[in-house]
């Protein structure tokens, strides 16, 4: 006998119309909307976005306004502000969701994994042990246990 899961939070994105353009360029625009675009926090030359379709609850993006694919176009301006909200997003959500690690990082083409290949991005993970357990490696499914609604209302001040 199969075990199910219901994930129908997925249906939006499964079933949704595809957006035309760049995403990160849309939500970039449109700092009129942070709060249902998940933006935590808008600097100079780079934001701080949830991913809607999280690997894990918290999971966030660090996506500079510039429309780049290449890792080595970002100006070392641009390098030095990711990498600082990189971190302070580490900061801010280990103080929050105490997590026993983070993955942050990068997939550079589609070959490598991003889904977006058109604007880089770089992803922070918290990781808590076990969330790669039976259901994610066996399964083959995730399961997010904070809403990000809720995670963003939770981070959310963390990041003015």
């Amino acid at each position: 006998m199969k075990d199910h899961i219901f994930a129908s939070w997925r249906e939006e994105y499964i079933r949704g119309p595809k957006e035309e353009g760049c995403v990160f360029c849309r939500i970039a625009s449109e700092d009129d909307k942070d709060k249902e675009n998940f933006v935590l926090y808008r600097g100079p030359q780079c934001y701080i976005v949830l991913n809607r379709y999280p690997y894990t609850s918290g999971h966030l993006m660090v996506v500079p306004y510039r429309h780049l694919a290449e890792f080595t176009a970002l100006t070392a301006s641009e390098l030095t502000e990711m990498m600082s909200l990189a971190q302070d997003s580490v900061s801010y959500l280990a103080k929050q969701f105490s997590p026993q690690g983070f993955n942050v990082g990068m997939n550079l083409g589609q070959s490598a994994g991003a889904g977006i290949e058109e604007h880089l991005h770089l992803h922070v993970v918290p990781r808590w042990t076990g969330d790669s357990s039976f259901v994610s490696t066996i399964g083959q499914t995730r399961v997010v246990s904070i809403a990000t609604d809720r995670v963003y209302d939770e981070l959310k001040s963390s990041f003015r």
